[in-house]
């Protein structure tokens, strides 16, 4: 998000689809109440918090309220500002040992054009400091990311179609079976350039920092 964006611009941004109302809405609330959670823990003001990720302050207000639904990046940007992996904002802890996550309950986050989504993989809690996502680009799908917390590495394996990965100056083109390593605490992007659906799998591994 550029910081050339109006507030009222990055507020539309983090407004979704209202298809399956009832898993958006969900969604939404489950991100309001972690949001809260991790942002008084760290006692940061609304107005730290936008200087620390980039959402504008009025953006957050709406997250935090459950007044609206993020897209992917407006999340991403969020929990990079809370120095947190990215499915602490998303999940919830489970007692026990055993955790299922059910298909039904992986809500899809997409961006704002709809050509990529990004589904969690990983239960809650599973693995600390590690999630994998199952991404989905249409033609003609992007997905750019900004750099991620000291020591995050990503490893992305295209399963379909072809996809173009950029890490900071470098690109490289991965056709299905490829795999990719880097340090993610790098500006980094994802291009579906094809005329088909490409998919992959992406695990992140977060610093020592993220907590």
């Amino acid at each position: 998000m550029s910081k050339g964006k109006t507030a009222q611009a990055e507020q539309a941004e983090v407004l979704q689809d209202q298809g399956d109302d009832i898993g958006a809405a969900e969604l939404g609330r489950r991100v309001a109440e972690n949001l809260r959670r991790l942002r008084k823990e760290r006692s940061l003001s609304l107005d730290q918090l936008s200087a620390a990720s980039g959402v504008s302050r009025a953006a957050l207000s709406q997250v935090e309220g459950s007044r609206t639904n993020p897209t992917l990046m407006v999340l991403w940007k969020i929990a990079v500002g809370l120095g947190v992996p990215f499915q602490t904002l998303l999940g919830e802890e489970e007692a026990g040992k055993t955790r299922v996550l059910r298909a039904g309950d992986a809500m899809p986050l997409r961006s704002t054009d709809g050509r990529m989504e990004s589904r969690l993989l990983t239960p809650s809690g599973a693995t600390p400091g590690l999630e994998v996502y199952e991404l989905r680009f249409q033609p003609r799908g992007l997905l750019r990311s900004e750099p991620h917390g000291p020591g995050t590495t990503e490893t992305v394996t295209v399963l379909t179609g072809v996809l173009r990965i950029q890490v900071g100056n470098e690109a490289h083109e991965l056709s299905p079976g490829d795999t990719i390593f880097f340090q993610a605490d790098v500006p980094h992007s994802y291009e579906n350039r094809s005329t088909r659906e490409a998919r992959c799998l992406d695990v992140i591994s977060y610093g020592r920092s993220a907590s």
